[in-house]
């Protein structure tokens, strides 16, 4: 049904009904839930596409990009570290995931699978790579494609490793985030996947966001900036998660 609504721009609950030829209480139902979480948006006598800017937290990826640059090139060049030749590896929109593109160009028959649009236009300076884009609906928010087309492919791949990007870190919550439609692409490749990376600076820890993705203890790896708190060391020595860091250096 949402895909339907988003597809068409809007439409009536009637149309609905004749369409999925289902009760005008079930039709409400899910309208009702679709508009809550901010998917949809209701209009007199139906339901229309406009989707709702992500929540207030949510920066533009451009406005993001240039904090923290130094910490993000380290994060990608050690994550590179992990990536051997003829892998497949799926990149996460984000600022910091899109920094290991340039560590990847010397490997060989390394495939990057994306559905971040800066991703691709970097992905694109490396001949080298092979490059596979998720089609879907645009959100400026992140500068990604999303939504059910996005979600469809992702469910056909077996990825070797999944980066990840995280609004907020926290052990108690896992990796979090701010855009539902985002949090949807982050949920699937990681449901499907088992060597999830996570790709995040030391500004990311210790603060949540609100939605959640995947816990920290199902990380395969985390790459950051700085030295982690003793907790989260419990935590990654405990469940074998490797991390590297600058002090740890790249994966040998």
């Amino acid at each position: 049904m949402e895909e339907y609504v988003l597809e068409k721009g809007s439409s009536s609950l009637e149309e609905l009904c004749r369409h999925f030829n289902v009760s005008m209480n079930t039709v409400r139902r899910d309208i009702a839930d679709l508009v809550q979480r901010g998917h949809l948006k209701k209009v007199y006598g139906g339901v229309s596409a406009g989707i709702r800017p992500a929540a207030p937290l949510a920066i533009p990826i451009s406005e993001r990009y240039m904090r923290n640059d130094q910490a993000k090139q380290s994060i990608g060049q050690l994550a590179a570290s992990l990536v051997h030749d003829d892998m497949s590896i799926f990149l996460d929109s984000g600022s910091t995931t899109m920094r290991i593109l340039p560590y990847l160009s010397e490997k060989h028959n390394v495939t990057v699978i994306t559905h971040s649009l800066m991703a691709l236009y970097e992905a694109a300076k490396y001949p080298s790579l092979n490059v596979i884009a998720l089609g879907g609906m645009y959100n400026w928010v992140t500068s990604s494609f999303v939504g059910a087309t996005t979600l469809d492919e992702l469910s056909k791949m077996a990825i070797n490793l999944v980066f990840l990007a995280s609004t907020g870190v926290t052990l108690e919550r896992g990796l979090t985030n701010t855009t539902y439609f985002e949090v949807e692409v982050k949920q699937t490749v990681a449901r499907q996947n088992k060597n999830l990376v996570l790709m995040a600076d030391h500004t990311k820890f210790g603060h949540n966001a609100l939605l959640t993705f995947c816990n920290f203890e199902d990380l395969y790896a985390v790459v950051t900036d700085q030295p982690l708190p003793e907790s989260y060391l419990r935590v990654i020595s405990h469940r074998g998660i490797k991390l590297l860091t600058p002090e740890s250096g790249p994966e040998k």
